[in-house]
This record gives C-alpha cells, sequence and structure tokens, in this order.
C-alpha cells in the first residue's frame, strides 16, 4: 500500500526501519515527537532525544525559539533549501574562467600559478615571489584541456554536492577555497620556480579526503570512497604532467579541515570549526611566506 509523505510510520524492510528522508538508510533513531525514522544526518538534538527537521521547524514542545530550533547539518549549519547552490556557482565559475582562457593565451598566463618568470639568468618579474600573490587563488580555476576541466568538475559534482548539503554552505565553501588555496602553496613550496600549474584539483582532492571523513563520520561503508582515494592516487603519481603537489596539499587540508568540522564538540563548535580552518590558513601561510623568503 502507498504511503502518504510525512507520514509518521514508514515501511520496513528485512533489515529494519529506514530514515524517512532517505529511504536507502538503515536507522535505529526515531523522532522522539512523531516517532518517524531518522538518519544521523537528519536528527536534530532536542532536550531530550533527538527530533526529525519537520518537528523542528514547527517549533512545537522544545522550550526553544523557532530560531534556535531550526534543522542543522551534521557538522551545525543551516539546511538549505537549494543544497546544491554553492557547487553550482564553483562550476559556473570554472566553466566561465575555461572559455575566457581558450578565447585568450593570456588569461592562461596572467593566472597560472608559478613561482617566477622568467627563469635565471634573466630578471623575474612574473610570479609569487615577485607580488602577484593572487596566482595562488585564481590558478585554482584555471584550466586548459578540455579532458582536464571535465574530470575536475565531475568530481565537484559528484563530491561536492553530497558535501555541501552535509556540512552546509559556509562550511563547505570554506572547505572547498582552502583545500584549493594549501595544495597551491604546497605546489609553490615544493615545486621548480619557472614550472607553471593550474587547475582545481587541490580543492576536489580536499573534497575526497572530507568525503571519507565525513562518511566515517556517519558510520557509512567506507570501502567505495577508499577505493576511489586510491586509484586518484595512483593516477597523481604515475602521469605525467601532473602537479602531484597540489593533490597531497589539497587532500592534507580538506581532511583537516573535515575533521574539525564534523567532529567538533558541540558545546564549543564554533571555536573549535573556526580554529581549525585558521590553522589550516596559518599553515598556507607560512608554506607561502618561507618559499618567498628562499626565492628573493
Amino acid at each position: 500500500m502507498d504511503q502518504a509523505p510525512g507520514s509518521p510510520h514508514q515501511p520496513q524492510d528485512a533489515h529494519g526501519p529506514s530514515c524517512y528522508r532517505h529511504p536507502g538508510r538503515e536507522t535505529g533513531i526515531r523522532c522522539t515527537r512523531c516517532e518517524r525514522p531518522i538518519c544521523p544526518e537528519c536528527m536534530v538534538s532536542a532536550s531530550v532525544g533527538f527530533q526529525c527537521p519537520e518537528c523542528v521547524r514547527s517549533g512545537s514542545g522544545t522550550g526553544h525559539g523557532l530560531s534556535a530550533n531550526r534543522p542543522r547539518t551534521v557538522a551545525g549549519g543551516a539546511v538549505a533549501a537549494s543544497p546544491h547552490l554553492v557547487t553550482k556557482i564553483l562550476l559556473a565559475i570554472n566553466l566561465a574562467v575555461f572559455v575566457a582562457a581558450l578565447a585568450s593565451d593570456r588569461v592562461v598566463n596572467d593566472l597560472a600559478l608559478i613561482a617566477q618568470w622568467p627563469p635565471a639568468p634573466f630578471i623575474p618579474v612574473d610570479g609569487v615571489a615577485e607580488g602577484q600573490w593572487y596566482r595562488l587563488f585564481t590558478s585554482m580555476f584555471l584550466h586548459q584541456q578540455i579532458w582536464h576541466i571535465a574530470f575536475n568538475m565531475l568530481g565537484l559534482w559528484w563530491l561536492g554536492g553530497p558535501l555541501e548539503q552535509a556540512l552546509g554552505r559556509i562550511r563547505y565553501l570554506a572547505l572547498y577555497l582552502l583545500s584549493g588555496l594549501a595544495g597551491s602553496a604546497f605546489t609553490y613550496l615544493i615545486a621548480a620556480p619557472d614550472e607553471a600549474s593550474l587547475g582545481a584539483s587541490g580543492a576536489i582532492f580536499g573534497l575526497l579526503g572530507a568525503t571519507a571523513v565525513l562518511m566515517r563520520r556517519l558510520n557509512y561503508d567506507m570501502r567505495p570512497v577508499i577505493a576511489l582515494l586510491a586509484l586518484n592516487l595512483l593516477f597523481t603519481f604515475t602521469w605525467s604532467g601532473i602537479a602531484w603537489e597540489a593533490h597531497v596539499g589539497g587532500l592534507v587540508a580538506g581532511t583537516a579541515i573535515a575533521f574539525g568540522l564534523v567532529h567538533a564538540p558541540r558545546e564549543h563548535r564554533t571555536l573549535v570549526q573556526a580554529g581549525t580552518c585558521a590553522l589550516v590558513l596559518l599553515a598556507t601561510v607560512v608554506m607561502v611566506v618561507a618559499r618567498t623568503v628562499s626565492l628573493t
């Protein structure tokens, strides 16, 4: 028999009840008010037990104001009506810059990550070490080959959408940008001064690391994400022409940030999350400054 959406009683399979908002996820937790099954992503802490987002939105029976009862993500972010908005904006920016790069080689020359150019014995006039700090950021949105942007944008869509929904827009955007910057900084630190690099791979690997952390936090099957991570690392170190430094830097940064976001204690959540992001940003700045000092 069909059942109307929002009914408090959900069908059960042989394995047990499933979340009423995510039918494929088994759960043993129910809303303390309506008794609907809810998964860890959907449950919202109440004075006693957990409630589902619908009961929390109604603001009934909690003793708190409506704003205090708004549904939150597993990282404490607000649940958005359009959960993939930031991911779509990032996709649009990357595609717009790609089109601009196809139209003019100057875009690549002006935005790519490079430490110093031209190389010795010429006097360098371009590069991060020459004061063009913006290249650490702009290179994150720059692609030249169609296969390069295709792989990165597919990764952004597959990984970014679920992460944005699970973390909330602000935390997700911080994760993406800081992972990309850390990948750029590590590339700047390790790569040859006259070796140019570009692409969103550092940020994408940050999302991959964050996905592993989130799946572990929610007790999901880790085998798919581990296999995906291993495959990407294999490509990183076996294919020629790949800036492995950006992949490693982004992966480490994304994993660290995600751990701070989803494991922060509720009573100090904002402080721990902001502190984790600040530490990753500080490490990024230290790498950039150290490299700049060594080159100038």
